[in-house]
């Protein structure tokens, strides 16, 4: 495909760098010089220089033969406007980014005016992450698929000791558990295991099951399961501003911190069963006094990643939070996981994950559609689902006698609403939806998995 990817700040080069890997045609726009050296220097992509509000460097990028027109500038106003030109000069599908929450209210009204294909907010998706984790605490990391009815959710096995040493064939056994363990990130290494597969000391471990499934597997463990009743957010932009709105519609009691009185202010009214604290985070005295020890979750969003995980850091010792972590930064991600923050959540990745999905599925062949797609472990593992659209080869099929590629694992179906976690005599129908769990990287339709 050809794609045109307007600001190259670190969702754009993300994008870039992404998407090149994949093969498709990528050509960057923005107008500063050293922010598409930089891209054109290290990814397989071409590049402009210049205004993307403007048609001749649109045309100059070759916006009629583009398929896909993506603009991830720091202004909506810019964004929408962009992808308003792509759409009705360049006949392509257009992808914008858009943040500020006024325009959000009315983003149906919007994309339709506009002719925009779909948008994606950063800090509202991100702001649903963590929500999601501070619901169910064990957890690391959750994603969802299926429509929220199946979700791979990670941890670490020291949080669960009664584990250690078993072999993933006893787990289903012993425990009567209905979950599936998909990969395995053990020291560098990432695993996707089959039965024989021996569980040991410091491993994180990815899951697949329902809900219900995955709540009662953790009490079995002896896993934190229950949501939080309170929170600490340290942050007052719109990551903040959406998390403690999902929070306290669903009862969490919510302290908000922040440093700027003009924007202390403005959360007091949007906010106004929030307390909304002015002070400086940094400041170990005062983040003690506002309830730090006793809190049942502590997040940290500012706009500086050393600063995140410092509080991060500080947090976890001086408390039995869950805690949370808000990193923008990508280049330094497997070194985190070596500290201990907590759950950190990337909401670049977020962002590149949608519309790379996004972008696959336009791709997809006959036969089966891509729905939901996550990297996982670091993105090194990639889960993806599809909806099986017509018979073929593999349909009615016993999995067990299905060819598949090495590092690959069918491991959930969705049949009407049914959650089945598979065993090797279940079969594939029209209709069903597949997660797929992978080392490979790039797929966009399910035959690519089958030999």
């Amino acid at each position: 495909m050809k794609i045109i990817i307007l600001g190259c700040g670190k969702v754009g080069t993300a994008l870039a760098g992404r998407l090149s890997e994949e093969n498709h045609s990528i050509t960057v726009i923005d107008n500063r010089s050293e922010k598409v050296d930089y891209c054109t220097e290290k990814f397989d992509v071409m590049g402009i220089v210049g205004n993307g509000s403007s048609i001749s460097v649109l045309n100059e990028a070759g916006l009629n033969e583009a398929d896909v027109f993506i603009s991830v500038t720091g202004t909506d106003e810019v964004n929408l406007l962009c992808c308003m030109f792509a759409k009705k000069a360049g006949k392509c599908r257009a992808i914008a980014r858009v943040r500020n929450p006024e325009y959000f209210k009315e983003m149906d009204f919007i994309q339709e005016q506009l002719g925009i294909t779909t948008t994606i907010n950063p800090e509202m998706a991100t702001a649903r992450e963590i929500y999601q984790l501070l619901m169910f605490p064990g957890a690391l990391k959750i994603d969802s698929f299926a429509e929220g009815k199946a979700r791979i959710i990670k941890f670490q096995l020291d949080e669960a000791p009664i584990l250690r040493g078993t072999c993933l064939r006893d787990i289903a056994l012993r425990l009567k558990e209905n979950i599936l363990i998909c990969c395995v990130q053990r020291g560098q290494s990432v695993i996707i295991p089959d039965g024989d597969f021996v569980l040991h000391r410091n491993d994180i471990i990815s899951f697949i099951s329902t809900p219900e499934s995955a709540t009662h597997f953790f009490k079995t463990i002896g896993v934190e399961t229950k949501p939080v009743r309170n929170s600490l957010i340290v942050g007052g932009g719109r990551i903040g501003y959406y998390l403690a709105h999902s929070l306290i519609e669903s009862g969490v009691d919510v302290r908000l911190i922040d440093i700027d009185k003009k924007k202390c202010n403005e959360l007091s009214v949007s906010l106004p069963k929030a307390t909304i604290l002015k002070g400086d985070a940094t400041d170990r005295e005062f983040l003690i006094q506002e309830g730090l020890e006793l809190t049942d979750s502590f997040v940290s969003l500012t706009g500086l990643d050393e600063e995140n995980i410092m509080l991060g850091l500080f947090a976890s010792q001086h408390s039995r939070a869950k805690v949370v972590t808000k990193v923008n930064r990508l280049e330094f991600d497997d070194i985190l996981q070596n500290l201990d923050i907590g759950s950190t959540v990337f909401p670049k990745h977020i962002t590149s994950d949608f519309i790379i999905q996004y972008v696959r599925a336009l791709e997809t062949k006959a036969g089966s559609t891509l729905k939901t797609m996550y990297r996982i472990l670091d993105d090194r593992v990639e889960a993806l689902e599809f909806t099986i659209t017509k018979d073929s080869a593999f349909t009615g099929v016993p999995l067990h006698e299905l060819m598949l590629k090495p590092n690959t694992l069918i491991a959930c179906i969705n049949r009407g609403g049914k959650i089945i976690i598979p065993r090797g005599s279940d079969t594939i129908k029209v209709g069903d939806s597949v997660i797929v769990v992978t080392l490979e990287h790039g797929h966009e339709d399910f035959r690519d998995f089958v030999r």
